[in-house]
């Protein structure tokens, strides 16, 4: 990596840039070294690894996918503490991986990328970051991830409230919560796992509902000292381990795909949540009125057996602003506070969360005007007019039933396989064919018919217009088979300043993309 510097920054030029260094960007960093690419660097917002492990550390924060699958294949991990590990644990994992693969030395902390101009004149990609460094990139890969930029609900009064107020995602320890008035709002990921643990604590907690969920029970056994034994003495028997998580996640794919068999689900659950409180008004209110998918499936032993507690209130009212000193909901209650927790989640849309960040392509194409109706993107990997550029976790790439991890590795793979041909191809870069990507949009718009993901819920899956954009709508081993090989038809390979494939000249404009509307309206017709 060599460094150019003038008065006033310096100028970093590298064959790969990777935005994140939570799951994503580290595995890719790790493969491109295995590949023989030691020429990258890592550009972290933050001052260590681990993206959302290292933030989200609220009591009870643990990861809903089995530990020996929230891991990587090629990193496994013989100790793991319990089936579903908490969130110290995971986090120390990846700090042990970071280590072990020298990846410190390559990794930029506290350096915010804030643009990212791709220069045909030169093929690289022009970084720049809130630190003031400017990288150019023959190749860019955006690792951020969707959950990373808390979403603060938008309530009148909010900024008045003069007690405390914490996102879930930012928990401040320091605050003592014993004996205090306290309200929780969202009932999601987060929210299902620390409201049980701050219950008991609390002097009050009411806990804020506008759609409840479906809630799994949860596999709490630990892994015996024989069974850590055997795992460490016996490495092929984790690998079996993990391939038994595997195939156990894939089943749950069924009922996604099938609504009537996820209705037989429902009926189990509806029963689970009955005998789990005792309140026949809040079995009621805590039984979802969507189909059993159609919204993230949560798993918790604690949930419902929170509701029972005497301290603990469920609202189902609607909020219509805050006091300095509480909320008032709609039917003109008010509710004196200490504290207001925010369990609401994270802002998905690359659509907002990107809008400050100039994300420039091919002739003037930004994100902000392709992605107008909703992001998407080859495989979730490329995006037409944007050469160079990956991403990971990308469009319609997200899960509902399995280890995002698996996914990363697929997309990791097909990356370095990109790389590598504009290198032997000798181009300066690969751009996707409008055509490929919009293809894809519509296989998978079509494929979303008939789903429960399709039956009708809102979720954050979705744009604001109620577009699918997240979810792969297979099996995982059918998105590893697509990214096993690059389709080179798919794609175009150029020259600064030239075609190659036998054509000479200036390099002609890249066609704009087809809009996803018609790619959907396409796939419809069928």
């Amino acid at each position: 990596m060599s460094n150019n510097t003038t008065a006033s920054q310096t100028v970093r030029h590298v064959e790969v840039a990777i935005a994140g260094a939570g799951f994503g960007g580290l595995c890719m960093a790790i493969q491109l070294q295995k590949h023989g690419i030691q020429d990258f660097l890592i550009l972290e917002k933050k001052g260590e690894v681990g993206g959302a492990w290292r933030d989200n550390h609220y009591p009870g924060a643990a990861c809903d996918v089995q530990s020996h699958m929230y891991s990587y294949s090629f990193e496994t991990k013989a100790d793991w503490s319990k089936r579903y590990a908490p969130w110290h644990e995971i986090q120390q994992y990846i700090l042990e991986t970071v280590k072990k693969h020298n990846l410190r030395p390559k990794i930029h902390f506290n350096q915010e990328v804030v643009s990212a101009v791709f220069n045909e004149g030169i093929g690289k990609w022009v970084i720049k970051t809130a630190g003031g460094e400017t990288i150019m990139a023959r190749h860019w890969v955006l690792a951020s991830g969707p959950l990373h930029v808390p979403a603060v609900p938008d309530i009148k009064g909010l900024a008045s409230f003069k007690g405390k107020v914490m996102h879930s995602a930012e928990w401040d320890h320091s605050y003592d919560l014993s004996g205090k008035k306290v309200a929780s709002l969202g009932t999601g990921g987060s929210a299902i796992q620390y409201v049980p643990e701050i219950a008991p604590k609390v002097g009050q907690l009411h806990v804020f509902q506008r759609t409840p969920a479906w809630v799994i029970p949860r596999d709490e056994r630990s892994y015996s000292a024989f069974r850590k034994w055997l795992f460490a003495a016996m490495p092929f028997t984790r690998t079996l381990h993990r391939w038994r998580c595997y195939w156990t996640n894939e089943s749950r794919v069924w009922p996604i795909m099938n609504p009537p068999l996820a209705k037989v689900g429902e009926f189990f659950l509806k029963k689970f949540i009955s005998m789990q409180v005792k309140d026949p008004a809040l079995v009621k209110k805590l039984t979802p009125d969507y189909t059993l998918g159609c919204k993230r499936i949560l798993i918790s032993n604690k949930w419902y057996p929170t509701f029972n507690r005497p301290n603990v209130e469920l609202v189902t009212d609607a909020i219509s602003h805050f006091t300095e000193t509480g909320i008032v909901t709609k039917d003109g209650k008010t509710r004196e506070l200490d504290c207001v927790i925010l369990g609401t989640g994270f802002i998905v849309d690359p659509r907002i969360y990107m809008k400050s960040f100039e994300l420039r392509g091919l002739n003037g194409h930004t994100v902000q005007e392709d992605w107008k109706t909703s992001p998407t993107s080859y495989l979730g990997i490329t995006t037409a007019n944007y050469p160079n550029m990956y991403q990971l976790v990308g469009p319609h790439t997200g899960l509902g039933h399995n280890s995002i991890i698996f996914m990363i590795e697929a997309q990791v793979e097909y990356i370095i396989q990109c790389m590598k041909l504009v290198k032997d191809k000798g181009a300066d870069y690969i751009d996707v064919k409008p055509e490929a990507m919009t293809r894809f949009l519509g296989e998978v718009t079509e494929a979303l018919q008939g789903t429960v993901w399709n039956s009708g819920c809102k979720s954050w899956y979705q744009t604001a217009d109620g577009i699918n954009f997240a979810i792969w709508p297979w099996s995982t081993w059918k998105y590893w088979l697509r990214t096993r090989h690059v389709i080179e038809g798919d794609y175009v390979f150029r020259q600064c300043g030239a075609r190659l494939a036998g054509q000479s000249g200036a390099s002609a404009a890249v066609p704009a993309a087809v809009a996803p509307e018609q790619a959907m309206a396409r796939a419809a017709a069928r």
